[in-house]
């Protein structure tokens, strides 16, 4: 029997795709054939980086963490939702969906440490490059990545906790394809006031000022580079910084999109597409960036 307080098993229940019963089928090959590209493609880059000396780089080091982290970020999604459209059983345990919310949390909020440590990275490159080797080295991006995962699982852990004590009396029914942390809040039926107000200050911390070093980083490496006369080295400069700018903005475009959007008919059935860009197309997408845009990774592999 399910009960609705948190002390006892409760079972929720994702209906995030409900509406496309007739695509169930299709459906669940492209959600099969993206994790299975992005797991695939994520643990080639990390094995490529591992193995190929040329490689151990700042850089490079950065977008090993960012591809393990990917694979834990759609992993702690996809499989579920892979069931869910296979099987018509939309079920998941109290349990489970609390482990999908930490393990998203705790991705997402690290994928965003670590393009921001990315930023810098090739902030230093291009606008301070006499300086590059000893400002980014082996200490100084160890102790970075160590942060970046360190309070990523921190703040994840936090706010699992704070949601997991949440009761869910009203309604058990998800209106989403996981465990999202606003879609638990909007769910519960105990006063979420200032959990809201924390999240709130969350996202200012962990999403807007790292997207905000962002784009200084690249308004300074973009202003560094139009004031170099030799168009080859102003080239060369750009091209190692093309490959992270565009996962940037594969990463930070459909969240925008989301908020920007106005509210429609369709509005909760279109963002639930657009945010399976982000959780599933987005990481299937940065090995080939990488890959394709790099020719350090091209030489590697080949």
């Amino acid at each position: 029997m399910n009960y609705c307080k948190n002390g006892t098993i409760t079972d929720f229940y994702i209906s995030g795709f409900s509406n496309y019963k007739t695509k169930q089928i299709l459906l669940s090959v492209g959600i099969m054939i993206m994790y299975s590209l992005t797991i695939v493609g994520n643990l080639v880059i990390t094995m490529v980086i591992s193995l190929v000396r040329k490689l151990h780089t700042p850089m490079y080091f950065f977008l090993c963490n960012l591809a393990i982290s990917d694979v834990i970020y759609v992993s702690s999604t996809l499989p579920k939702l892979l069931f869910i459209t296979i099987t018509q059983d939309n079920r998941i345990s109290f349990a489970g969906c609390i482990s999908q919310l930490y393990f998203f949390t705790f991705s997402c909020a690290c994928d965003i440490f670590i393009l921001t440590s990315m930023a810098g990275d090739r902030y230093v490159a291009i606008c301070r490059p006499l300086q590059y080797t000893l400002i980014m080295n082996r200490r100084v991006c160890v102790t970075i990545s160590a942060l970046c995962w360190t309070v990523s699982a921190v703040n994840s852990l936090l706010m699992t906790l704070l949601t997991s004590v949440l009761d869910f009396c009203n309604s058990r029914e998800i209106n989403y394809f996981f465990c999202d942390l606003k879609t638990m809040i909007d769910l519960s039926s105990s006063d979420t006031t200032s959990r809201e107000i924390f999240i709130l200050i969350e996202d200012i911390i962990f999403a807007f000022v790292p997207f905000s070093l962002t784009v200084v980083s690249y308004v300074q490496i973009i202003s560094t580079i139009l004031k170099i006369r030799s168009s080859e080295t102003r080239l060369k400069a750009f091209s190692s910084c093309t490959s992270h700018l565009t996962t940037v903005i594969l990463f930070y475009a459909p969240v925008l999109i989301l908020y920007m959007k106005p509210e429609s008919e369709y509005s909760k059935e279109q963002d639930n597409l657009i945010s399976l860009l982000y959780v599933a197309v987005v990481p299937m997408l940065n090995p080939f960036v990488y890959s394709l845009r790099n020719k350090d990774v091209l030489h590697a592999v080949s």
